[in-house]
């Protein structure tokens, strides 16, 4: 079993805005680091950048709101387990450009991210993404989409501590 991961985010203003010129700043530098984390196995790209294939056609959650720019952060990637994850987000240049995430986005209704097991060799799209994401905000944490601070294992047991759980 491999570890899926989602994440969604709504600038407060639209991305040409010079207060998100901090998130710009760091955008390559934070992919090219999560691609080198241990653990990290794949990621989507984007249809519209040079990179990686996109996994499907990029749809987001009904949380999404139009601010005229269709720019939305969003992540779709596959990781070995479930520590990998946690130790990539809450180290390095993604955990400083997460110290700052206040200036560029909205705190909404909805969950930021979400995690849930998939068989390896599984082929992510975006539309699972985005129903997992969903799933969470409206079910809460469960085996079938959660978060790391309420985190299950492969086998359906939550897990005290994602920092330092692996399968």
């Amino acid at each position: 079993m491999q570890v899926a991961l989602y994440t969604f985010g709504q600038f407060i203003h639209p991305s040409e805005y010079a207060s998100n010129d901090g998130f710009h700043s760091r955008n390559e530098a934070v992919l090219d680091f999560i691609e080198r984390a241990p653990g990290f196995i794949a990621r989507s790209g984007y249809a519209s950048d040079p990179g990686p294939e996109s996994w499907g056609q990029e749809i987001y959650p009904r949380f999404r709101q139009e601010n005229g720019d269709d720019w939305v952060p969003a992540t779709l990637s596959v990781w070995q387990d479930l520590s990998s994850p946690w130790r990539a987000t809450y180290t390095g240049i993604h955990l400083e450009a997460l110290k700052h995430g206040r200036k560029w986005f909205q705190k909404g209704d909805w969950p930021p991210y979400v995690l849930w097991w998939i068989a390896d060799g599984h082929h992510l799209n975006w539309q699972q993404g985005v129903q997992k994401l969903e799933e969470l905000a409206d079910n809460g944490p469960t085996f079938s989409a959660f978060n790391f601070a309420n985190a299950f294992d492969q086998h359906g047991e939550r897990v005290k501590d994602a920092n330092v759980h692996t399968a």
